[in-house]
């Protein structure tokens, strides 16, 4: 029995378009990027280190960005986020049947853009028994130690729990914990089909 819906939230929720970055990079000269940079992004994910100092480690590899062309190049992936799915989600918390939890890798410059940008963000974040970014908790998807931290903190058993994300690993991940999981393809399917789609589950 489902007693818990783990949501992601980016290409869940909230619309991305995960190759705009690069693409505003290179229209700067930036093609590829160093695997130190990478590892930067990962641990800036994890809250690590500041938005202050992944702006200038880009811009000490590459002397060309200006501190708002890293900014907007970085935020360039956050598209709209549909109301309708703030409508399903604020309905689902009204009835209280699941506990509900949102897990994301993120990072605070996404989250202050989508704070500026999105009018019900407080409302939205409101909706959730609780609301994980992972540059807040220092835990990142797929590492399995972000799903058994879901699981000491509410305790929970993983198969009375639905983890929803985009992402192949990540479901895999989760799945090779025990959790019930739906790897939703944001082209063809929308969360608010969800008691349709997994209706095996409910």
């Amino acid at each position: 029995m489902i007693k818990a819906i783990i949501f992601d939230f980016g290409d869940v929720f909230i619309n991305l378009d995960k190759d705009a970055t690069s693409k505003r990079l290179k229209e700067m000269d930036i093609d590829k990027l160093p695997e130190s940079i990478m590892a930067k992004n990962k641990e800036y994910e994890q809250g690590f280190i500041t938005s202050d100092e992944i702006s200038e480690h880009y811009r000490a590899h590459f002397p060309q960005l200006q501190t708002n062309d890293f900014l907007n190049s970085w935020n360039a992936m956050i598209l709209e986020f549909p109301e309708y799915r703030f409508r399903f989600i604020q309905k689902l918390a009204e009835e209280k049947d699941y506990k509900l939890i949102l897990l994301s890798n993120t990072n605070e410059n996404h989250i202050e853009h989508i704070k500026s940008n999105v009018t019900f963000f407080e409302d939205f974040r409101n909706c959730f028994d609780a609301f994980y970014l992972s540059h807040e908790i220092g835990l990142r998807k797929p590492d399995p130690e972000i799903f058994e931290f879901i699981l000491d903190q509410h305790e929970l058993q993983p198969e009375n729990c639905l983890f929803i994300d985009d992402t192949a690993e990540h479901t895999e991940s989760a799945a090779s914990l025990g959790f019930n999981t739906w790897n939703i393809e944001p082209t063809r399917e929308d969360v608010i089909d969800l008691f349709t789609t997994k209706s095996d589950l409910f």
